[in-house]
């Protein structure tokens, strides 16, 4: 007996209520809600108060907030999309997922999406306005309607869909593209399957979004809130042909599900652009060249290319002829290509946005000379490129509505200066801000300082780590103690290390030893004596004594936050740019026993390294390694830099490509050398963190050689990466990828066993250790990199038992 569209999608919201009652809802932390129309209550627990909401009868409930500390529950009548929203510690917001669905049920009366623009691509007009049209479908009058902001409704029952009155003086109003909700079928590709297939065409059953096991992943729920990314159930959050999951089967990491096509036609398409906007999936110009001038291959064809892209496939994605498109959710529009050994290129489709391009910065500052951009008033002139809140989050793009949905757009707000991430003050805050990248943190201003008269600010010199000058107590075997003492512990007072009497010597003076510290007649450990500094002294019976210099307390510090503010780079280390010099203080340099710069790794702890173990290959003797830390320049002339020779070596016992280097002495810890942080345990990226990559490697004739480079890309997918057009298979479990996938930045020779970092709140933690790859920067071949959560037990156990 069959069962209507409509009454399915109500036994499916009924289920999930009486199954688990919050999984109709989505969960922000930290997160309040102005609104005006609520209900106050006491409860126990986040589902008590979500019952509170499912029985309100007062209005219709689309969210609540709950505080644990004083058990109070508020149902509300609006949500994110509707209502400000502030940071407030210790509440929780809940929003029914229906409202925040884009696309539509049967004519979309209950539609409560964020579209404000028709089908033929003009700006709605607000509800609320009456110009340029007077309207008769008010706020006042229909205040049940969500006629809120500009966004496409339905308050008369238009047997055509969601409507709008339009910004367009000649067209009163015009109907919105708004995509069906499908439940028992789909249309297209699946992009808006929300039904509840949770099994694969293979027949096993889906693994649950919100789990790791038995397959770690990066397609979290909090990272892609508008997915609908619920339970086990098959979604299509990445441009497959259809819906897809993780199964539960160890032996089959991901397959599709078989969700049938809908036997009624897809909605009509929304007219395309004929220039580049976003990621371009809306292009539909003609054309049909690649930026290197590569013809491209139509999409029906399987030659030269054999491929899945086809318009069978991709039914509503125009692939006609051989156009330039973007079916998948790439970069970019791309297609394959004519050429036999060209895949597939991305194409060059001139932008939407006349804005010109930031011009890329290869400087090479000094640290006096780092300065910090600053905004004049209020900031509403700012057009920088900052992009991180005051408490370190990286600011979402205006573009973009994931995770947060706003009508903060340069569609809405032209004259703003909305491009990228960039801070903004749209509407004259009292400073630039921006939305943020944290699911559970709408906004936040950003980390700008107000312009003194010249219109510049200077960043000051940073306050110590530790004790840098002259401390007089020692680290470890002393050999970087640079402190006045100049008496021995029986009280003989030293020589100079310059002077020859009373007792002649050759080897240690200022002139064999210049990077020791052999100045005047402090003592010092220029031999690395394993009991500590010691000079010769003024008694003509006694050659040489030791020091009674006390050890330091252990340093006090943070990991992951350098002291010297990093450009974050994001450029397309080949063609990346020069680093502020310092801002990647944990960054070492793995050299020969004679100082030669082959590898690269970061410093954990004050005495622990963190490298690819096949920097290790040419010897299994420490002694055939130096570590250099405290550098910016390759040649490591630097007063800043300290040498440490290599203890022990452990290389993991499975052969992963991770290995740990113990330190003859711990580092001294100061404004140049600052251990990273690590992550928790079996902790899995979302696909589309943004990380950065630093190292001395192979620039492959770009600027910036023998400098420290840095460069920021997304980590990618493993299920994206293993693609055969990308890596093919190749990336294991206990592997990450990141990179651009159209090329031109990366690791490269040199750069090997140095960090992948990504900054989360306000410190950097190492998710990666540099690896592997096809090439350097090579187009569709991105970097490989150990996942570092996977090997935090034996990295602790290793450093706990040595």
């Amino acid at each position: 007996m069959g069962i209507s569209k409509a009454a399915f999608l109500l036994l499916f919201l009924l289920s999930s209520v009486q199954g688990d009652v919050l999984d109709g809802y989505v969960r922000t932390e930290g997160a309040w809600l102005l609104n005006p129309m609520k209900q106050v209550y006491r409860a126990n627990s986040e589902e008590e108060c979500a019952e509170k909401c499912e029985n309100e009868d007062k209005f219709a409930c689309r969210a609540f907030l709950f505080t644990s500390k004083d058990q109070q529950c508020l149902t509300l009548t609006e949500n994110t999309k509707t209502a400000m929203v502030f940071r407030r510690a210790n509440a929780v917001l809940y929003e029914k997922r229906i409202y925040l669905l884009e696309c539509k049920k049967g004519i979309g009366v209950d539609y409560r999406g964020t579209e404000a623009k028709t089908q033929k691509g003009v700006r709605c007009q607000n509800w609320a306005d009456d110009a340029p049209h007077k309207p008769n479908y008010t706020p006042e009058k229909y205040p049940n309607a969500g006629l809120e902001e500009n966004y496409c409704r339905n308050p008369d029952n238009d047997e055509k869909g969601p409507w709008c009155y339009t910004t367009d003086p000649g067209t009163r109003f015009d109907y919105c593209h708004i995509p069906e909700c499908e439940v028992e079928c789909m249309h297209c590709s699946g992009e808006n399957y929300r039904g509840v297939v949770a099994t694969t065409v293979s027949g096993l059953v889906c693994q649950r979004w919100d789990s790791q096991q038995p397959h770690s992943h990066g397609y979290l729920p909090e990272n892609f809130p508008e997915k609908d990314l619920k339970n086990n159930y098959c979604r299509n959050p990445d441009g497959e042909p259809r819906p897809w999951c993780f199964t539960t089967s160890s032996t089959k990491r991901w397959d599709y599900c078989d969700i049938p096509r809908c036997t009624t036609p897809p909605p009509p398409p929304a007219p395309g652009r004929q220039c580049l906007s976003g990621r371009g999936e809306d292009y539909r110009g003609t054309i049909s060249v690649t930026e290197s001038g590569n013809t491209c291959q139509h999409w029906s064809s399987q030659s030269p290319h054999r491929h899945a892209r086809t318009p069978e496939n991709y039914p509503c994605q125009s692939l006609d002829e051989n156009y330039c498109r973007n079916p998948d959710g790439e970069q970019r529009p791309w297609c394959y290509t004519t050429n036999t050994t060209a895949r597939w290129e991305y194409c060059n489709i001139p932008s939407c946005d006349s804005t010109k391009p930031e011009a890329p910065d290869v400087d090479v500052p000094e640290e006096s000379q780092i300065t910090e951009e600053c905004y004049q008033g209020n900031g509403v002139t700012y057009r920088g490129t900052a992009s991180f809140t005051v408490t370190g989050k990286k600011c979402q793009a205006w573009s973009s509505m994931s995770p947060h949905r706003h009508n903060k757009t340069a569609e809405n707000f032209p004259n703003a200066g909305l491009s990228q991430n960039y801070c903004r003050n749209p509407d004259a805050d009292s400073r630039p801000w921006c939305y943020t990248t944290d699911p559970s943190v709408r906004w936040e201003y950003c980390d700008l300082k107000k312009c003194d008269g010249q219109g510049t600010q200077t960043v000051p010199k940073p306050p110590q780590t530790t004790l840098d000058t002259n401390p007089d107590c020692i680290i470890g075997k002393g050999v970087d103690y640079r402190g006045t003492v100049a008496k021995t512990a029986r009280g003989r007072t030293c020589q100079e290390w310059s002077s020859q009497r009373p007792h002649s010597h050759d080897y240690f003076t200022p002139k064999t030893h210049p990077s020791a510290g052999l100045e005047k007649n402090y003592c010092r450990n220029p031999d690395g004596d394993v009991n500590g500094p010691w000079c010769y002294t003024t008694d003509p019976r006694k050659a040489w004594e030791y020091c009674d210099i006390p050890k330091c307390p252990p340093p006090q510090y943070e990991c992951g936050k350098s002291k010297f503010r990093p450009k974050l780079c994001a450029q397309r280390i080949v063609a990346g740019c020069v680093s502020h010099p310092h801002s990647w203080p944990w960054q070492i340099s793995l050299r020969t026993s004679y100082g030669l710069h082959f590898c690269g790794g970061t410093l954990i702890d004050p005495e622990w390294v963190l490298t690819a173990a096949h920097c290790l290959e040419k010897s299994s003797r420490p002694g055939a390694y130096k570590v250099y830390l405290g550098l910016h320049k390759e040649q490591a002339a630097e007063p800043s830099v300290q040498k440490r020779d290599v203890e022990k070596l452990f290389k993991e016992p499975h052969r992963a490509d991770i290995a740990l280097l113990k330190l003859s002495s711990p580092a001294v810890i100061n404004n140049h050398v600052i251990p990273v942080c690590l992550p928790k345990e079996n902790s899995v990226l979302g696909g589309r963190e943004e990380c950065y990559v630093t190292g001395w490697g192979d620039t492959r004739g770009t600027s910036g050689d023998g400098y420290l480079k840095e460069t920021g890309f997304p980590v990618i997918e493993n299920k994206i990466c293993n693609r055969p057009e990308f890596l093919n298979g190749r990336v294991r479990k206990h592997e990450l990828c990141a990179g651009n996938i159209h090329g031109g930045t990366d690791t490269c020779q040199g750069d090997s066993g140095g960090p992948l970092v990504c900054l989360d709140q306000d410190k950097f933690v190492q998710h990666g250790v540099t690896s592997w790859g096809l090439g350097c920067a090579q187009p569709m071949k991105p970097g490989v990199y150990v996942r570092v959560s996977n090997y935090i037990r034996w990295i602790k156990s290793v450093m706990e038992s040595n």
